[in-house]
């Protein structure tokens, strides 16, 4: 992948945070201020979709079982197999990384082709890939604590707090997101008005 050319007329701006922690919230607040919203879970699920460009691969190298009868990938059962053998959590990740990674310069041209002048990354792994650091131009994390997390999620897909954990295990631990970031949000105990005035107190 060819990298992303800082500009001064565009921002790369790369947003993160732990599950929970309202980050998809912040990404929608940008693109209402006129961002560009590059989303790489979004681009993920469409190479896993039914026709995807992921399939043919995880079925070669996961087998059958691994595909819904609809032709996507199956989520849960990928989720379950990642979470219990790291070394098939790499082999998807060599999949999909570099389909995203195509998708997403795709899509940060054609943003700045269009003119906005900031375009956001959200991308929930950005700390733990170190790819990400050198195609961005500032780092913004959403944060929050661990406990508050695993309530909204909770709350969110009425899931147990034991199926959250796990999940937060696997991403970046709070401090070396905290220690990556440029720009940190505190969202916890505040309104969505509040939440929108953090934003626009940034020098975007």
């Amino acid at each position: 992948m060819t990298p992303l050319t800082p500009s001064k007329a565009v921002l790369h701006l790369g947003l993160t945070g732990g599950i929970g922690s309202g980050k998809s919230t912040v990404a929608q607040m940008l693109v209402q201020g006129g961002a560009a919203l590059v989303d790489a879970d979004a681009i993920a699920r469409q190479v896993t979709k039914p026709g995807g460009a992921a399939i043919d691969a995880i079925a070669d190298q996961f087998g059958a079982q691994f595909i819904r009868p609809d032709g996507a990938m199956n989520r849960d059962a990928i989720r379950a197999l990642v979470f219990s053998d790291p070394h098939a959590k790499k082999n998807l990740e060599a999949i999909i990384h570099p389909l995203v990674a195509q998708e997403t310069q795709r899509q940060a041209l054609d943003a700045a082709h269009h003119g906005h002048q900031t375009v956001v990354f959200d991308v929930p792994l950005l700390v733990e890939s170190d790819r990400w650091r050198a195609k961005v131009d500032r780092i913004l994390v959403v944060d929050c604590s661990v406990e508050t997390q695993i309530q909204r999620v909770c709350n969110r897909n009425n899931w147990t707090a034991e199926v959250v954990q796990s999940i937060i295990k696997t991403q970046a631990r709070r401090e070396q997101r905290l220690a990556a970031a440029d720009w940190v949000i505190f969202n916890q105990g505040i309104s969505f008005e509040q939440l929108r005035e953090k934003l626009a107190d940034l020098p975007l």
